[in-house]
């Protein structure tokens, strides 16, 4: 009997196979050891393969396609309706052959080794940052107990390192303190190098990226969140619209709606966070030059400002930008302010 669908649930070591022919019989169910995958799809005519899109998924699904196989990368969320009882390793792959082959599922692209070493640089980036802001963090406690205080903001690291490495700080932090301090402050500057050294490998990535490039263009967009973007989603044309794009990001109120009554709450959260959180970053910095101009661009800002709290419009202002990022990847065009769309 001939294999059609494959669900290949992953894991570290041993993998569960679970392939039905096509009329939905159960041909096989077996675990495989991690160097025994590709031996076994080997032996199998090109099929249907789904998984789900974890760790290593991205990896697999790009060997087992160059064995000819058509394989489909799930949302684990979308695939836990499908299981039936328990959760066992067998349960999993059925659901998962099962769910691969509904014609309202919703599939994950796969992405090339080039697009996840955008990504990776963008993950290692994020950690440094976390851990530059714990060692900020340690240090302001630390030298609070002394009655050094220092303003906030990321921008002041600097005064923290020279006052701490200055001779003269003696005369207010007592000796055995500094040197208690200074395996933190030659960590810190360690970590700003390395943090340096990665921005400048993405903005090396950015420019010769024709979408990144057009990404940029929008106003609250840098370049950190233009590659993010472009390497997150290469291929536009997945989303049917600007909104889906920003539903599938998190950036669009949850309805709770019954009865013909609509209820929309709070932004679902449901998508790619790292991606929500540049975007409403990026909206907020937009929003703080705002308050101080009325130029065409910031009017419908400023109108939303004049009723809605600060937080509340950098969110919808995020939305808005998911949905122009997507217009400009599905179109290949470049923002245009409103004062020269207009004209």
């Amino acid at each position: 009997m001939q294999i059609t669908t494959v669900g290949l649930d992953l894991a570290k070591h041993i993998s569960q196979v679970h392939a039905v022919d096509g009329s939905g019989q159960v041909v096989a169910r077996k675990r495989l050891r991690r160097a025994e995958v590709l031996a076994f799809f080997a032996s199998v005519p090109p099929c249907l393969i789904g998984m789900e899109a974890c760790a290593t998924a991205h990896h697999w699904a790009r060997q087992l396609t160059g064995l000819g196989h058509t394989v489909k990368l799930m949302s684990p969320a979308y695939v836990k309706a499908y299981v039936k009882r328990g959760k066992t390793d067998a349960a999993d792959a059925e659901a998962i052959c099962e769910a691969v082959t509904r014609p309202s599922m919703r599939f994950v692209p796969v992405k090339s080794a080039e697009q996840q070493r955008v990504l990776m640089l963008h993950r290692v980036r994020a950690l440094l940052i976390r851990q530059r802001t714990m060692l900020v963090n340690a240090l302001r406690g630390h030298l609070a107990e002394f009655g050094i205080i220092v303003a906030q903001g990321i921008s002041r690291i600097r005064e923290l390192i020279q006052l701490l490495t200055n001779e003269s700080a003696d005369a207010v932090l007592p000796p055995l303190a500094r040197r208690a301090l200074a395996p933190l402050v030659d960590q810190l500057i360690d970590l700003q190098s390395r943090i340096r050294v990665l921005e400048t490998e993405l903005l090396a990535w950015h420019r010769q990226s024709q979408e990144s490039r057009r990404l940029k263009t929008i106003p609250s967009v840098g370049f950190i969140t233009a590659t993010a973007i472009a390497a997150t989603v290469p291929d536009p044309s997945l989303f049917r619209s600007g909104r889906e794009f920003a539903a599938w990001l998190g950036l669009t109120p949850r309805p709770n709606s019954s009865g013909g009554k609509e209820r929309l709450g709070r932004i679902s959260k449901m998508g790619d966070g790292y991606l929500r959180t540049l975007l409403v970053v990026g909206a907020t910095a937009v929003i703080r030059y705002a308050r101080t101009k009325t130029a065409a661009d910031i009017a419908w800002i400023n109108s939303l400002l004049s009723k809605k709290p600060a937080r509340l419009v950098s969110v919808a202002l995020a939305n808005k930008t998911a949905r122009i990022a997507w217009a400009l990847l599905a179109r290949g065009e470049i923002h245009r302010s409103a004062v020269v769309a207009s004209a």
